[in-house]
């Protein structure tokens, strides 16, 4: 399974802010919409990231409050991606790794999408789902033996 696979399933909708948004109203975006992350682009490219991680550490650093932050003051301004085609397998130990909750996907400058940890975990967890099911089945519809086995008289 790729990362284009989970994009497929998972839809082409995409929250962005844009770096010189005030925090407040990025945050408003991410609690009406219930996201964690929001992709900040300028320009048509990505210049960064802003995660509940980045808005945790800017409000503490700044008193407990937001304030006349701005989003490129916050934002991850360098963070990891991913290609479509990479392996579910990679990904997982990529933000594993570098403990990425999200992790935005590039066909070369194209952005297209985010991926998150409980897209990653639900995208397995659905593949062992279907997995089972097909085992089950598979047994289920074993077919019998026209004739049963002899038994050894030794």
């Amino acid at each position: 399974m790729k990362v284009l696979d989970i994009l497929r399933v998972k839809g082409g909708t995409l929250y962005t802010a844009s770096p010189d948004e005030s925090l407040s109203v990025a945050l408003l975006t991410m609690a009406d919409h219930d996201i964690g992350s929001l992709v900040v682009m300028e320009n048509g490219g990505l210049v960064g990231m802003l995660t509940f991680r980045e808005v945790i550490t800017a409000i503490v650093r700044n008193g407990g409050s937001v304030g006349a932050l701005t989003v490129r003051s916050v934002m991850d301004k360098a963070p990891m991606s991913c290609a479509p085609e990479t392996e579910i397998d990679e990904l997982r130990r990529m933000m594993l790794g570098h403990h990425a909750r999200y992790i935005p996907a590039l066909d070369g400058n194209t952005l297209m999408g985010v991926i998150s940890f409980y897209d990653v975990a639900k995208a397995i967890v659905d593949s062992q789902d279907f997995e089972n099911r097909m085992l089950k089945a598979y047994i289920r519809d074993w077919p019998l033996d026209e004739e049963p086995a002899q038994e050894s008289k030794f």
